[in-house]
């Protein structure tokens, strides 16, 4: 359909509601409107949706429609604005996309070096306690693996909770005097071993 006569008559009937008129441009134009718009989005459903919200906006403002305008340069430059359109959100999200992946991706980095750090730690921790003696690294052990309090280590172990307290006291010295003082590790000890 040109902007001939009955382009013209098919229009105005358009602009008073005329669904019959409605269905006769939308049979003239669908496929050269799909054509058009796949050009610039490239992807078929994309283009099947922005010619169906190409009719719904004509459907809409039928009665702003200019009859004497060119109706065909009416309906592809709504076409192309609403491609263009898709295309600047597109752009968006995927600039949105890969924001939150390099988020992500320090994340992951963040997380591999708390994890080797922890690593270190712990190994550091356990070469340390290999180092106490016996009775020091069992009343550690059941203090802050076990979370024994140091009234029930004693009863466990025989002994006055007084000589608990001392054992910990040693023991935290020394693995306080023998650990790096970097502050990542400092917060993990802190973390780990004086709760």
């Amino acid at each position: 359909m040109t902007n001939t006569k009955a382009n013209t008559e098919q229009v105005k009937l358009l602009k008073k509601g005329d669904m019959a008129a409605f269905d006769t441009i939308y049979s003239a134009y669908c496929h050269k409107l799909y054509a058009f718009v796949l050009k610039y989005v490239k992807q078929e459903e994309d283009a099947e949706e922005i010619v169906q919200e190409v009719f719904v906006k004509i459907w809409e403002s039928r009665g702003k429609i200019d009859s004497y305008m060119s109706f065909d340069a009416f309906l592809f430059t709504i076409a192309y604005n609403s491609s263009i359109s898709l295309l600047r959100k597109r752009l968006s999200e995927n600039k949105s996309r890969d924001y939150l992946k390099s988020l992500q991706k320090i994340e992951q980095v963040d997380s591999v070096i708390e994890e080797i750090q922890y690593k270190e730690l712990h190994s550091k921790v356990q070469d340390l306690l290999n180092q106490l003696t016996p009775r020091q690294k069992e009343i550690y052990e059941l203090s802050r693996e076990a979370g024994l309090t140091h009234k029930e280590i004693a009863t466990k172990l025989g002994i006055s909770e007084n000589t608990v307290k001392n054992h910990l006291v040693t023991t935290l010295k020394f693995l306080r005097s023998n650990i790096s003082n970097s502050l990542a590790v400092s917060v993990l000890y802190l973390c780990l071993f004086l709760s």
